[in-house]
């Protein structure tokens, strides 16, 4: 069987788990590296034997290769629209970091191409592939909790803490803050598991002297009346991820991956989880062999893209892009 050739955009922390997940499929082989920090390719390329992969520290270059099928990209987020396009016409499949793009105006660009080009464009919103993601997604659809009324959504990190001196700390670079960075899952997360549509939203966002936002409290009004505060605080001193999801009939509370079902006049459970089948990254070739649709596709990352620019204009910035 013919192994699907992989090229990497970006060899920082990321790129280690799409490298990870890889690593154990037979059917792929990573064939060009690229970043213009040689040192990161080098450690990169050592710590998966790529002795036969080619490098580069322009992604221009590395996509004359010959022999490329599929394009990882995990650059920083204002890069990927321009990289992103470039893969496709140079007719390769994508599998984007998150966040697909930086406005709506781009992710729309991207689906286009993608589609007119008959290419394989896939988010990697890793917690699409994870079992109490995904129980909480059936659930609510099977009216476990009964009609959804509230989802309170909160994650917690030290960005304030530390350097300032990162590209994510730098907006040519990140294209917002912590909202566009790591809050990017938690809007996935929103999105994904309700299924509904933001119709408005008010929001408070903070600084504290970074040049990119840390902080963000924000108030989302969905469809079929569901309200929704979303937390995104970067100012924190340690990481912490928490979902409250409440409907007629009872809720759903996780915490750092622990599931709960609380039902109306009856003891909480601790409900059986699916197992995990796959990953972004396995998903991904299987999209591009045929052998299922995409899991992550861009039509649905858009809409992440498009919450996330809502909030930014509700604070009062600028479109991004």
């Amino acid at each position: 069987m013919k192994k699907i050739h992989i090229g990497i955009i970006g060899t920082g922390g990321i790129s280690n788990l799409h490298g990870d997940h890889l690593a154990v499929l037979d059917n792929v082989e990573i064939v060009a590296v690229t970043d213009p920090n040689e040192n990161n390719r080098k450690r990169f390329i050592n710590k998966y034997q790529l002795t036969a992969a080619s490098e580069f520290d322009d992604h221009t270059d590395m996509l004359k290769h010959p022999s490329l099928d599929a394009v990882i990209i995990c650059s920083p987020h204002t890069l990927h629209f321009r990289q992103a396009m470039d893969v496709m016409e140079h007719g390769c499949h994508v599998l984007i970091e998150k966040p697909m793009a930086c406005s709506k105006k781009e992710a729309e660009e991207l689906i286009k191409t993608a589609e007119k080009l008959g290419k394989v464009l896939q988010v990697s919103y890793q917690r699409h592939f994870e079992p109490a993601f995904m129980y909480i997604r059936e659930a609510i659809a099977n009216g476990e909790i009964g009609r959804l009324t509230s989802v309170t959504a909160s994650l917690y990190q030290q960005w304030g803490h530390g350097s300032e001196n990162v590209w994510r700390k730098n907006p040519a670079l990140s294209g917002g803050g912590m909202l566009m960075d790591s809050g990017s899952h938690i809007c996935d997360v929103l999105l994904w598991t309700t299924g509904l549509t933001p119709i408005e939203v008010s929001t408070q966002l903070e600084k504290h002297h970074s040049a990119v936002e840390l902080d963000s409290f924000t108030a989302i009004r969905f469809e079929n009346n569901v309200i929704a505060g979303l937390n995104i605080v970067g100012y924190a001193p340690f990481w912490h991820e928490t979902y409250v999801f409440c409907g007629e009939k009872g809720g759903i509370f996780y915490d750092n991956g622990k599931v709960t079902l609380h039902r109306l006049g009856t003891e909480p459970i601790t409900p059986l989880l699916p197992e995990k089948a796959t990953n972004q990254d396995k998903s991904f070739i299987d999209a591009i062999l045929g052998k299922h649709e995409v899991k992550v596709p861009g039509h649905f990352a858009k809409e992440v893209v498009n919450l996330t620019e809502l909030i930014y204009k509700a604070a009062g910035y600028e479109p991004l892009v």
